[in-house]
């Protein structure tokens, strides 16, 4: 019967993980302190920055249990509550559940780019999807949100223009293909971690959704959609891993 490993052996080998994991993800040098790696860490990794407080005290923990830097003499035991916290963070970082696999992957419904305005918004209206692909020649231009289609046309009206100029002859490319359009969604692959989508919003705070293809290839037809309302949901599978 294999024996059960202590507290103490259970932090070190969770702590050694997430050590590697990190150094490998971020290009980091092996010079680099444990606390500095997660201070810079942060900018480019959820999870380090949602656990940075607790991290930075497990390197502080983890040096108090070892004697000098052999991890093969323990000499003090954590308390389970913190082992089984470090290895849950351990698991986060070194195998981060993909977000195919939860449910706030939504079905997509997409739309032509020589749609008019008013089609586009009867269709967000039957379909209650607030946020659609648009796709021209098989390659997505951009993405129709209802409150960016409000924006428009109220400006548009603001200039003097005539609303049924803009709802029944303007065609939703007009607004989808916009410079500014680009920074609203964003492509990823079906393999794309909870944690690779949440780094996505929270750098881009004007990140209304992510598209998931096959290889994140604009080209692809897409397998499914992720709004930014679907954060706090994420966060709690996150919480609950």
């Amino acid at each position: 019967m294999e024996k059960q490993k202590s507290n103490a052996v259970r932090f070190i080998d969770a702590y050694n993980k997430i050590d590697y994991a990190l150094r490998v993800q971020h290009n980091f040098k092996r010079s680099l302190s444990f606390s500095d790696m997660i201070r810079k860490a942060v900018v480019q990794n959820h999870i380090v920055r949602k656990y940075e407080d607790d991290l930075i005290d497990f390197g502080r923990l983890r040096n108090a249990i070892v004697h000098k830097s052999n991890d093969k003499f323990l000499i003090a035991e954590p308390h389970t509550d913190v082992t089984e916290k470090i290895e849950k963070i351990a698991r986060l970082i070194t195998t981060p559940p993909k977000v195919i696999e939860t449910d706030c992957v939504h079905d997509v419904f997409t739309i032509s780019y020589d749609v008019p305005v008013q089609s586009a918004i009867e269709i967000m209206a039957q379909t209650s999807y607030s946020n659609i692909p648009v796709f021209k020649d098989g390659v997505l231009i951009g993405v129709a949100n209802g409150q960016k289609i409000i924006d428009a046309f109220g400006k548009f009206l603001l200039n003097g223009g005539d609303d049924t100029e803009f709802l029944q002859h303007k065609k939703i490319e007009e607004i989808v293909s916009q410079p500014t359009n680009t920074q609203y969604f964003a492509v990823a692959s079906i393999d794309v971690t909870i944690e690779d989508v949440m780094n996505m919003f929270f750098t881009n705070r004007k990140l209304l959704c992510i598209i998931l293809t096959k290889n994140g290839k604009m080209g692809e037809t897409p397998v499914g959609i992720i709004t930014s309302s679907d954060f706090m949901e994420l966060n709690k599978i996150i919480e609950n891993y």
